[in-house]
């Protein structure tokens, strides 16, 4: 039996290659493996013993050659394929060993230059692995480490089965086929957003408890076609029960809304909307009115902070049962803290870093995918006041708060906002009046003095009338209604300020 094992990761590899040669197996290597296995007293032959050709252009050209892609592809139960090998003095080549250059590594770093990515494009592994996977009844492909140990069991004990070989063959196809998706992700021109033809490479993270409901089953997986970016694929969980598909959808709502608030900011999510949302310098005290804006729904939510938790806040969120706390950082004094939770998520997600370029927005529809690039916003949002009164300077600051958290509430979307702080939140009416009536109720008295903001137009007077009733002062929507001019007489009947914004922020 022969085997040609050629690795960029080469973890377990030296383990493996010294199992094979305890069971008879003749290794081919080459470059840095070949040295790998050799300084480790596991002996291999150079590739260029089978092809009789050294490798050229500086290691570009060693296993492109037909005496390996013979050997691999080579039909074991056809006589004419076999006295062809002979004919011409080539052997059969029964396993292979391949996974392939960094190339996603590589583009992961700061400052890589095009050649750098390009000299990190493998070509001759994902050949040989393809070669290998297309003749798998015959030849064995290995590309994970987690299947060496599995794979040295089984030939010593006589053979892998048809059945084993399959599932080696389809994780090598898609170790190839993630693997093409990633450079073709980096090549496309940036303002390309939407090209004829895509891929988007997954890699499993882990298994998840359950889904959205616990007889469904679920898994949460990574693209790896992008570069290193805050995200909740890149936390880390330090304490706490696993995750669940739920879990992992309102921690990822909470990043996004603490990521969009430049000063100390504390969100409570619940089913995907913030409940609670406030900014304050201390953070306590952030937490303290993020938690007052609706303590019976923050129960059993998600607690997300843009600046590390120390001790002062960690003592607040104690008091309350939340499910998942996610932060850049702990202070030592709060993770001891919070750990005496037994059930309790936490999880670290390190420096909050700039949001750069807009992502594409992935929707699952029968089928098909709609796609869209991500609702981004810049800070300098153009306010259009609209009424006879003009918005105060403290209004203003509560409407940039308010249309900012709107952007995170599901549509039809009524925030209420007051000294930076959610007071009341509609989420998800097909009604934009009944949010505004869901709103109103959450806040109650807290209401008099408050501003609101509507994720897109008002589609009747009603909503603002209702808000004057109950002491809102100041509204920031996008405009554009065909009944705009009925709403701003609202607005100015009611001495109320309005401003628009010409956006719409719909989160379906």
């Amino acid at each position: 039996m022969r085997a040609i094992v050629s690795v960029s990761d080469k973890t377990g590899v030296v383990d493996f290659a010294r199992g094979l040669k305890e069971l008879g197996v003749e290794i081919f290597s080459t470059g840095g493996t070949k040295r790998a296995l050799e300084e480790a007293g596991v002996p291999a032959h150079g590739v260029e013993e089978l092809t009789g050709f050294p490798e050229i252009l500086d290691g570009r050209v060693k296993t492109l050659h037909p005496a390996v892609h013979a050997g691999i592809l080579a039909k074991r139960n056809l006589p004419s394929h076999l006295s062809q090998l002979a004919e011409k003095g080539l052997v059969t080549i029964d396993l292979v060993v391949v996974n392939l250059y960094p190339f996603v590594q590589t583009i992961a770093r700061e400052g890589v230059s095009l050649e750098e990515a390009l000299e990190n494009i493998d070509i001759g592994g994902p050949t040989m692995i393809r070669a290998a996977a297309k003749n798998f009844p015959h030849v064995l492909v290995v590309v994970d480490p987690e299947d060496y140990q599995p794979v040295l069991e089984q030939l010593g004990k006589g053979g892998v089965e048809i059945e084993e070989r399959t599932k080696l063959a389809q994780k090598a196809f898609q170790h190839v086929a993630l693997y093409d998706t990633a450079i073709a992700h980096y090549l496309r021109p940036e303002e390309e957003k939407f090209p004829e033809r895509m891929t988007i490479a997954l890699r499993k993270l882990y298994d998840l408890t359950y889904g959205e409901n616990p007889h469904q089953q679920a898994a949460f997986y990574m693209e790896e076609a992008i570069g290193e970016e805050t995200s909740i694929a890149r936390a880390t969980q330090l304490w706490g029960k696993e995750l669940s598909f739920n879990n992992v959808l309102d921690l990822d709502a909470a990043l996004s809304v603490v990521r969009d608030f430049s000063p100390p900011t504390i969100a409570i999510i619940k089913h995907n909307n913030p409940c609670g949302l406030a900014c304050h310098d201390d953070l306590a005290e952030a937490y303290r009115r993020a938690l007052a804006g609706d303590p019976v729904s923050a129960f059993g939510g998600i607690v997300a902070s843009n600046r590390a938790i120390g001790l002062a806040t960690a003592q607040e969120i104690e008091k309350t049962h939340f499910d998942a706390i996610i932060a850049p950082d702990y202070e030592e004094e709060a993770l001891s803290l919070l750990k005496r939770k037994r059930d309790l998520r936490l999880l670290k997600i390190g420096p909050l870093a700039e949001k750069g370029i807009p992502t594409l927005d992935f929707r699952r529809v029968g089928g098909g995918f709609l796609l869209q690039t991500e609702d981004f916003e810049a800070e300098d949002v153009t306010l259009r006041p609209v009424t006879e009164r003009q918005p105060t300077p403290e209004e203003i600051k509560d409407l940039l708060f308010a249309w900012r958290a709107a952007r995170h509430v599901k549509s039809n979307a009524i925030v209420l906002v007051k000294d930076l702080a959610l007071l009341g939140m509609g989420a998800g009416q097909p009604s934009r009046v009944d949010s505004v009536e869901i709103a109103l109720k959450k806040a109650g008295e807290r209401a008099q003095g408050s501003v609101l903001a509507s994720d897109a137009f008002f589609p009747f007077a009603d909503g603002v009338e209702l808000a004057a009733r109950r002491g809102v002062t100041a509204i920031i929507q996008p405009g554009g209604s065909m009944r705009d001019e009925e709403v701003i007489r609202a607005a100015n009947e009611h001495n109320m300020a309005m401003v628009f914004t010409g956006v719409r922020h719909f989160k379906h």
